[in-house]
């Protein structure tokens, strides 16, 4: 599954998958291994690519995006940026998001 949606967001973007490596900042070796096994990478790379993209991890691993709904899925979507937050920001800030998809009919 993420080979595919990995492929497909690189041509979106008019990018080989070995290009896209190249521009995140990995090596290009490790598209074959997610070709040849189906496996998707750790972590920190997962969360790179999510960024170059523009997409969530979840979308990266499944091919569709859940919402956050919790603290830690917010967390986890901020990449880190939230450590300097208060909890009435984060949850400030998931308000906001949820509005968002409100106004837009999700």
């Amino acid at each position: 599954m993420f080979y595919d949606v990995y492929c497909k967001l690189c041509r979106d973007k008019g990018l080989t998958p070995s290009g896209a490596a190249a521009k995140i900042g990995f090596n290009r070796a490790s598209v074959t291994v997610w070709k040849n096994t189906g496996k998707a990478p750790k972590q920190e790379l997962l969360l790179k690519i999510a960024s170059f993209f523009g997409v969530t991890t979840d979308y990266l691993l499944t091919g569709r995006d859940t919402a956050p709904d919790s603290m830690g899925d917010l967390e986890y979507a901020l990449f880190g940026e939230v450590r300097d937050m208060t909890e009435a920001e984060k949850r400030d800030v998931l308000k906001f998001a949820k509005f968002i998809k409100q106004q837009r009919g999700e």
